[in-house]
């Protein structure tokens, strides 16, 4: 692998900036946690099997789109499901178990001008054209057909990056406009476990973009790099990389408020992280499992990893599911927190105290009989959540999106 001089270092000015953003780390300890907050589920509709993303197109027309594991995009309007997907990747896509694959249509973003230009972004796992590789994560742009805003124009299809994957797992898929209307692009390590890719493994390796958030200009052929990337003039590094270091951010998100970038990292055997992701930020995978050693190289400076705002280990939790600052007006009392969740159904929140972020649960009513497995969050354009799950159960598999609204 290449740079292994670079893995370790990270300004003094971008360690301050994260400070006075986020407050210091905020480690599990015997201080008592904030109060419980409470929510109601309230069923928006269970029509399909899993759930993984939610994204709205920030045209005021109301309208929810889903992202189904298996390959379709599903329209939520006016509270109900319309007969006929968005769009369906499912041909170009290999074939996944709706249970347990990490694999299939993970992510899906609008353009920040999609009111006049109808471009939307999907990420999802296609079948791999090299030996040895599992399969081929495809970040590809449609177009909303011109007389047919509920349709995407299959013949619009334009493949912008294409990474190969060498194994099934850790393949992010998160996509988000920035308030800098660029795009940024969620990477797992490759998967496995580990991270054994290379010397260093991938996530310290900026030679690669796994196991990295990418930021990218999608107005360009295929795209263009933004300027101010901060690995733009560094040699052997790929220009794209916004931040590194990380495991697979499954869900990341920016604060409509603070517009501070929160993901929730899924962590190896023990622990599951959150962090505030910062200009060329190094968040230590995979010399470092959340505040943990891992696997840390000799000389490793570690002090000059970022570490992440919380962390909880798997006595509570089992995959972290990142999700939102809550910036809506319906529940009050979760004004200003950061909800997330565990694949194993629990919910939390964080709050900023001072100089650390304290975690507390977040009871949510009207949970399904059912096991609920928390797949993914959504956040609508008034700012308002939804909790996008899975039960288990005698019928097998089954998904749901859910509305938070006050209990």
């Amino acid at each position: 692998m290449k740079l292994p001089s670079i893995m370790f270092r990270i300004l003094l000015p971008v360690l301050f900036m994260q400070a006075a953003c986020a407050g210091n780390s905020s480690k599990d300890d015997p201080a008592p946690p904030p109060a419980v907050r409470k929510a109601k589920l309230q069923l928006v509709t269970d029509g399909f099997i899993s759930p993984v993303n939610m994204a709205v197109p920030g045209d005021g027309s109301g309208r929810l789109f889903i992202c189904q594991k298996e390959g379709k995009v599903w329209i939520v309007q006016q509270n109900k499901l319309l007969p006929t997907p968005f769009l369906n990747v499912s041909a170009d896509m290999v074939s996944v178990d709706p249970g347990y694959d990490e694999r299939g249509l993970l992510g899906m973003a609008f353009h920040p001008d999609f009111r006049n230009n109808r471009k939307c972004y999907v990420y999802y796992s296609s079948p791999s054209k090299k030996a040895g590789f599992n399969h081929t994560s495809r970040l590809v742009e449609f177009t909303a057909a011109a007389g047919n805003p509920n349709l995407a124009d299959p013949a619009s299809k334009r493949v912008l990056m294409e990474i190969d994957e060498p194994q099934s797992n850790h393949n992010g898929g998160q996509l988000q406009f920035g308030p800098d209307g660029y795009l940024y692009i969620g990477l797992g390590d490759g998967g496995g476990g580990g991270d054994q890719h290379g010397a260093i493994g991938n996530g310290q390796d900026l030679g690669t973009l796994l196991g990295k958030i990418l930021r990218i200009n999608v107005d360009g052929t295929p795209y263009s790099i933004p300027a101010d990337n901060p690995f733009v003039n560094q040699p052997g590094a790929k220009p794209e990389i916004w931040a590194y270091g990380l495991r697979n951010p499954w869900r990341f998100s920016f604060d409509k408020k603070s517009k501070m970038l929160f993901a929730g990292d899924v962590g190896q055997d023990k622990y599951e992280e959150v962090d505030i992701i910062i200009k060329g930020g190094n968040y230590g995978w995979r010399i470092l499992e959340g505040y943990h050693d891992y696997n840390v190289p000799a000389g490793a400076d570690k002090s000059q990893l970022i570490a992440p705002i919380h962390e909880y280990n798997h006595d509570l939790g089992i995959s972290i599911t990142g999700g939102y600052v809550y910036r809506g007006s319906a529940i009050p009392a979760l004004q200003g927190l950061y909800i997330f969740g565990d694949y194993n159904g629990k919910a939390f929140f964080l709050e900023s105290k001072g100089n650390k972020w304290e975690r507390s649960s977040l009871e949510l009513s009207g949970r399904p009989a059912d096991n609920m497995q928390i797949l993914s969050w959504g956040e609508d354009e008034q700012g308002e959540l939804y909790m996008l799950a899975s039960t288990s159960g005698q019928a097998g598999f089954k998904g749901a999106v859910y509305k938070l609204v006050k209990e």
